[in-house]
């Protein structure tokens, strides 16, 4: 395991998540700090997961690497308050939605490496898919620290960081647009006059299944798919309709849009 002293700055919902990951994959408690804007949060943190809270400049001084998990609005903000107390042999980690590892570059010390990292909310059962990029001065040994990082909260993949708003659509967005079909599998379970309980069961188990199926089976999800489809059978009906109403249309144009809000939200803030 790793010794260098992490920073998680801005632990809210991502930052708790990589706080938590890391204390589950045995990253030592006292390697450890976290900041937070509220001191109710800071006291909650400290309760319940042990490590050390403090301010931005103290986590700035003491940590070797600075996982900034604040919202992409505020980093601006934050770097005026402590980017230029940060030696550039730290290693800053950005999990900001939207924002280029260049953002943080102009407003560190020259040469101080960055890598944008883009994960998913699924980490909090360390199942997260995490999409690593490098920034100008971000080496192959800071790429393998952020893997350290990141791989014990589910799997990691190194992308061009021109491709991370892509990602942030498919895999950072993902979850939600798979939470929206089962909420709605469900409640068509209850059109057909199931119990909630049972459709909830059903379509949950449904989904974990054939999720470890196209992870573990090397299969193309047309061929898997086409296991379930019968001629003239009920599968086929179903899909029918899926096409009639756009449903593969309106995915594509979904993923467009999140993947374009990702470059407003970097051009807003830069």
């Amino acid at each position: 395991m790793s010794k260098h002293t992490v920073a998680v700055i801005g632990a809210g919902k991502i930052g708790e998540l990589v706080l938590s990951g890391l204390l589950r994959a045995g990253w030592p408690a006292d390697k450890l700090l976290a900041t937070a804007r509220r001191p109710a949060r800071a006291e909650e943190l400290a309760t319940r997961y042990g490590v050390r809270v403090v301010d931005n400049a103290t986590a700035a001084a003491e940590a070797d690497v600075l996982a900034i998990a604040v919202k992409p609005q505020d980093a601006g903000s934050l770097l005026d308050e402590v980017g230029s107390k940060i030696p550039a042999d730290k290693l800053v980690i950005s999990l900001c939605a939207g924002l280029p590892t260049e953002f943080f570059a102009r407003r560190l010390s020259e040469g101080t490496p960055v890598i944008r990292v883009m994960t998913n909310t699924p980490a909090l059962v360390d199942q997260a898919m995490s999409a690593i990029s490098a920034g100008a001065h971000a080496t192959g040994e800071h790429l393998a620290l952020a893997e350290e990082m990141f791989t014990p909260l589910g799997r990691t993949v190194r992308v061009p960081e021109s491709q991370q708003d892509a990602v942030t659509a498919l895999s950072g967005s993902g979850p939600a647009y798979f939470y929206l079909l089962v909420e709605a599998m469900i409640d068509a379970g209850i059109l057909l006059g199931l119990p909630r309980q049972v459709a909830h069961d059903l379509i949950v188990q449904t989904a974990i299944g054939s999720a470890v199926m196209l992870r573990d089976s090397g299969e193309h999800p047309v061929k898997l798919r086409e296991a379930v489809t019968s001629p003239a059978g009920t599968t086929i009906s179903a899909i029918r309709e899926l096409e009639n109403h756009g449903v593969r249309a309106a995915l594509l144009a979904a993923l467009e849009a999140a993947r374009d809000r990702a470059r407003e939200l970097a051009a807003q803030n830069l």
